[in-house]
């Protein structure tokens, strides 16, 4: 289960969704506003604005739209264009607001200028710096270690007045206080969240190896070891040399990518003076509609043609979920007079369910990232690159006081942030809050905890099937108040048909969290459902009740003992013993009949006791950890798994000697910006004579829910082997097609294009021996299905055509089927 301290961290954002701005504490003045020419009323795009007697300024867009923030303003703030009479106007110092400029043309009469055909200077300075990338490219070096300092803070935003004085926050009135300005677009926000860390980051690049330590983590009201790792460095950096750009899993082509020219359009608008390098400043925008670009500008040092300043945003109309803005801006320095690095990183996302909604509640994440005391070439000791982890979390972590983080931050706080760790902790002494938590908590974890005590989950706690009847289940698990070392679950169920209890129990103890050790052991009783995908929905599951192409009659009873221990090696591989008696008892219209000798035989249960080892390899995997579970944040590698089992005869009434071994790899990638696959590919063998329950039963699907992992439309037992290689590939397109049909790039949908196929043989000895079903067959040539999709419906649902490509005459198979499921993305 998550760590309850991270589910306080997420219910105190999604909680107040629902305040507004009174007053303003920090002592930043942040000015927002747009050029546009008195006549006409179009935006002036490259205007300069600049704060007067300072050389605090910005460039408008190509919608004349300009920002930006500063400690040190002056009393006014002036607008010029070639062409126009410049204008000033006077600011407020110590606040948010917004300042338009109108610039009336300036009438004066030229001299006749003759223009000829050239080539655009921001293109041959674009081709200057891909020539210079792998000079000024960081990755370039074979040793160097920074300190870091990370700052994130999480806000709610669209706060309507009607909202905050809702009864729900009453209680919190106090919170109104803390409220900001984002000079971003201008919407108002209310802090909720702020994490600082302290980080020194080691690179070395053969072996490629990059680690972390992180020094101090200080999060408002939470210490919790997976959200420090997770808010460090590693797993956040922006690259703007690499020709691609992740954001959300989705490949954005970066402004100097190598084919650049063809996503955009460059434009030379300024040079200047920064610091003591003189630089060019380019403006550049998409050259489409709904591609996967950015909008925005950059500085370029003259000589090195190494980047000085970037500020990119996501282009406005493209095609992600949830998310309103996305802004990266970044300044890069010369360190040693040598090497050009990145200094400073801030990156701001705007969160919400609607698109360009300033009414409905949305969030805020902003990243701000400094980085010093560089240090090049001086390798460390072997040793010390040989850690189990990528990310190392010093003991004292969580224990520095004021005096440390005065003198170690690399910019001070302002008012406003220093306010927001009090803001938090006066938040969860409100008695309601722990109440909001519960009610948040279940509907995301599915569990209600009170006390020590999670019970749930509550969407297996009635369903139905043709053995059963109607089922009705309770269980839960121990909560994080408990232990957060051990945890025990169980459950007990009754249907109402068969008239039989069923139940569960087990626990889980954790060595370690990282890298991950635990042991564990169950026992249960209860029905199953043979021949099942891993990602399937549990026959107990309430939405598999209702969405059945088949009737439940296919069950099987299992008493089953287990026990196991995981073993991660360092991040990323791990392997896994585990011993496991089993007896399966057929039920509804299942049968287990052999030859035995001849003769037909019935048998009245299978009993089978084996020991099996796992093997799982993901290079640079990530996660997310809580005290028990983790959710894994994917690897751009390919993830590797073995598993070999063997079947020990004549121990705990086990009756069978088999041996089985199974080999697969997945992997997703991007594929340039034209949306991502990912394949599976699996073979296994299994070595014993054996009843069919204990062979590979291909996993099918007799329901209308879509499951990835299995065969949409086989049926449970159509067909067995004992060797077998299959092979899924799937192409999210990512709205490739329809975002260029203007009637359907509105709703945002997007395509999907899948097929699977199966080969398998099944030996004579285990066709004489085994009694097959009668709907059960043996593959004789390749199984195919094929699909497409169209996924992002309403941003939650998706929709496949599935055709079966072969085997078509087989008995009670549909050829062809519409089906469901839940699909969240951005």
């Amino acid at each position: 289960m998550l760590s309850v301290h991270r589910i306080r961290f997420i219910a105190i954002i999604l909680l107040f969704s629902s305040i507004l701005p009174i007053k303003v504490l920090s002592q930043i003045t942040k000015i927002l506003g747009k050029v546009s020419d008195s006549a006409t009323k179009e935006p002036v795009p490259f205007a300069n604005v600049y704060l007067k007697g300072t050389n605090i300024g910005a460039i408008s867009d190509f919608n004349g739209e300009y920002f930006f923030e500063t400690y040190n303003p002056s009393d006014s703030i002036s607008a010029s264009f070639i062409g126009y009479i410049s204008q000033t106007k006077a600011i407020e110092k110590n606040k948010f607001q917004y300042i338009n400029f109108e610039l009336a043309a300036d009438n004066i009469l030229l001299d006749e200028v003759v223009v000829r055909p050239g080539e655009n200077p921001a293109e041959v300075l674009l081709r200057k710096i891909i020539e210079n990338k792998e000079t000024n490219n960081k990755k370039n070096f074979d040793y160097y270690q920074y300190e870091v300092y990370n700052k994130i803070q999480f806000d709610a935003n669209n706060i309507t007045d009607k909202l905050r004085n809702k009864k729900i926050l009453k209680p919190f009135k106090f919170i109104f206080d803390y409220v900001d300005t984002s000079t971003v677009n201008g919407k108002a926000y209310l802090p909720m969240l702020l994490s600082e860390t302290i980080s020194d980051i080691y690179y070395r690049s053969n072996p490629k190896v990059k680690k972390e330590v992180i020094r101090a983590s200080k999060i408002s009201g939470v210490e919790n070891e997976s959200i420090t790792q997770f808010l460090g460095n590693l797993y956040q950096n922006v690259n703007i040399y690499d020709n691609y750009i992740n954001v959300f899993d989705k490949n954005f082509v970066s402004p100097v990518a190598n084919f650049g020219l063809s996503f955009y359009r460059y434009y030379l608008v300024d040079s200047s003076f920064i610091g003591n390098k003189w630089c060019y400043q380019i403006m550049f925008k998409p050259r489409r509609k709904q591609e996967l670009t950015f909008t925005g500008n950059f500085w370029v040092s003259d000589s090195s043609f190494a980047m000085k300043k970037v500020e990119i945003k996501i282009a406005d109309d493209i095609n992600i979920n949830f998310i309103n803005d996305y802004a990266i801006r970044q300044d890069y320095d010369k360190i040693n007079d040598k090497y050009w690095m990145i200094t400073k990183d801030y990156v701001v996302v705007d969160f919400n369910v609607i698109e360009n909604s300033r009414r409905t509640i949305g969030f805020f994440g902003h990243r701000t990232t400094t980085y010093k005391d560089f240090v090049f070439d001086k390798p460390k000791e072997n040793e010390f690159y040989s850690t189990p982890t990528n990310v190392t979390i010093l003991d004292d972590c969580y224990d520095k006081d004021k005096t440390f983080w005065a003198n170690s931050r690399h910019d001070s706080l302002t008012v406003k942030e220093n306010n927001i760790y009090i803001m938090v902790d006066s938040i969860k002494n409100v008695p309601i809050f722990k109440t909001y938590v519960d009610i948040i908590y279940l509907i995301t974890n599915g569990y209600y905890e009170t006390g020590m005590l999670e019970i749930g989950p509550y969407y297996k706690m009635l369903s139905f099937n043709q053995v059963e009847g109607l089922r009705l289940r309770f269980g839960g698990r121990t909560s994080n108040d408990f232990s957060t070392k051990l945890m025990l679950d169980g459950h007990i169920a009754y249907g109402t048909k068969d008239g039989k209890f069923k139940y569960a129990a087990g626990f889980l103890y954790m060595l370690n969290k990282n890298p991950r050790r635990s042991f564990g052991a169950s026992y249960k009783y209860d029905i199953e459902q043979l021949g099942q995908s891993q990602n399937a929905y549990s026959e107990d599951n309430l939405f598999a009740s209702f969405f059945r192409r088949n009737p439940s009659d296919k069950l099987s009873t299992v008493k089953e003992y287990k026990a196991f221990y995981e073993h991660e090696w360092f991040n990323g591989f791990s392997t896994t013993p585990k011993f496991n008696n089993r007896t399966i008892y057929p039920l509804g219209s299942s049968t287990f009949e052999i030859n035995d000798n001849g003769k037909i035989k019935e048998l009245n249960s299978i009993k089978t006791s084996e020991i099996s080892l796992e093997i799982r390899y993901a290079y640079d995997e990530k996660f997310v950890m809580g005290e028990f579970e983790r959710i894994s944040l994917g690897t751009k590698y390919p993830v590797l798994g073995l598993r070999y089992c063997h079947g020990i005869p004549n121990f705990l009434n086990s009756e069978y000697k088999y041996d089985v071994l199974q080999i697969g790899i997945k992997h997703w990638f991007n594929v340039f910006s034209y949306g991502w696959s990912k394949y599976i590919i699996e073979a296994g063998k299994t070595w014993g004579t054996l009843p069919y329950p204990l062979l590979k039963l291909f996993p099918g699907n007799e329901t209308f829910l879509a499951d990835e992992y299995a065969y949409n439309l086989m049926n449970y037992f159509e067909f067995i082997s004992d060797q077998n290689l299959s092979l899924f590939v799937t192409h999210h397109f990512d709205g490739f097609f329809l975002n260029r049909i203007p009637l359907m790039r509105k709703l945002k949908w997007r395509e999907v294009a899948h097929a699977k196929v199966v080969i398998g043989s099944l030996s004579e000895k285990n066709q004489k021996y085994s009694i097959l079903p009668p709907s059960s067959f043996i593959l004789t040539k390749p199984y195919w299905e094929a699909g497409v999709g169209i996924e992002n419906i309403f941003k939650i649902f998706r929709v496949d055509a599935i055709w079966r490509l072969s085997y078509l005459d087989n008995p009670d198979i549909n050829n062809f089927a519409l089906f469901f499921s839940f699909h969240f993305s951005f």
